[in-house]
């Protein structure tokens, strides 16, 4: 029985980039010694960060002037970094869930910070629509795609001020208009890498404009000047994302991946909506590419961990919903291929047979 695995982070990679990952880690390009152990300064090493680097630019087509960076500590770490570099007065922040919060809260530790809008209150079910971005800001900072909550941003906004943005969950799986933003950022262990390195994109003009000292590893110009070798990077995580920008490339670059996740959301979507077992989560003209979250008809509570089981029976793993949304979160990634899907799809009809009044 084919398993699949729905896990919102750590998450489904391309066979290709575990396949290939762990055969470095044995013996990482004929040298009899493991990806693990050796220089990250050697040529063997510097090869793979510099094609990552240039396969990070030519698939999201990022003009010049910008830099990619492969660093530690997380998304989690961008939440300081982005204010410690950027914010001198004043920053603009869109509240759409947990992690644009979190990235919120830090940035207060660094100047006046407004919230623009925030659909808290409706415990994060849409995107805000309706509100005025300050012109004298330094930046605006947005979550594209709310992991835990199901929506998602589907176009790049226009802004009068710098855009930054948290593309952790959804980097890789749309087109992007990069020369939009001023700064994008994410952790790879969504939808690209396994955990342990994040990517940053930075319009360089950016940097250098704030008063403040900047500690030297939390200064983006540090790893801009040492190639993202300052200290030693995640060698493995590096690595592995270098296989899916393979990968990606390989299979028709973001163009195609849009197309696909346009399928394979429109399909569970679909039956979300004609299942009268189910219902969804947010409001469905935000409801996300990536992470589609639904739960039982009211009907029908009561019944959660009989249709995780159910599931699983059928080698569908790890589809609870956050505790903050409850029900299921199935995060289809661009690595699950369409046949996951279908067979979600499939058992929540079987589920319905088997408990519909």
């Amino acid at each position: 029985m084919k398993k699949y695995n729905f896990s919102a982070g750590p998450s489904i990679l391309p066979q290709e980039t575990i396949e290939e990952t762990a055969k470095a880690i044995l013996d990482f390009n004929g040298s009899s010694f493991s990806l693990m152990e050796v220089s990250h300064r050697g040529k063997d090493f510097q090869a793979v960060m510099d094609e990552a680097v240039e396969l990070f630019k030519e698939l999201l087509e990022i003009p010049s002037g910008y830099s990619v960076l492969f660093l530690g500590g997380g998304a989690s770490l961008q939440f300081c970094m982005v204010p410690f570099n950027l914010l001198e007065k004043k920053a603009a922040y869109l509240n759409t869930g947990t992690w644009a919060s979190k990235a919120l809260k830090e940035a207060k530790l660094f100047g006046e910070v407004v919230e623009v809008a925030s659909s808290k209150a409706a415990n994060f079910t849409y995107i805000p629509k309706d509100y005025t971005i300050p012109t004298d800001a330094d930046y605006f900072h947005i979550t594209t795609n709310n992991t835990i909550f199901g929506t998602e941003l589907h176009t790049d906004l226009d802004s009068p001020v710098t855009l930054v943005a948290d593309m952790s969950s959804d980097i890789f799986s749309r087109p992007v208009d990069v020369s939009k933003y001023g700064l994008i950022y994410g952790g790879a262990q969504k939808n690209l890498a396994p955990a342990g390195v994040t990517f940053v994109i930075v319009k360089d003009e950016l940097l250098g404009k704030v008063n403040r000292p900047i500690p030297t590893m939390l200064d983006y110009r540090t790893h801009i000047e040492n190639g993202s070798m300052f200290n030693t990077p995640p060698v493995v995580p590096v690595f592995a994302a270098l296989q899916t920008l393979r990968w990606l490339k390989a299979n028709g670059g973001i163009a195609a991946m849009y197309k696909r996740n346009k399928e394979k959301a429109a399909l569970l979507y679909d039956e979300i909506d004609r299942n009268p077992v189910f219902k969804g989560a947010c409001q469905v003209e935000d409801r996300s590419l990536m992470n589609v979250c639904f739960v039982l008809s009211s009907e029908y509570e009561g019944n959660d961990a009989a249709f995780l089981e159910f599931a699983k029976e059928r080698g569908l793993y790890e589809l609870k919903g956050h505790r903050s949304v409850g029900g299921f979160r199935a995060s289809i990634y661009n690595a699950m291929p369409i046949e996951g899907v279908q067979a979600l799809v499939d058992t929540m009809k079987e589920f319905e047979k088997k408990i519909a009044k």
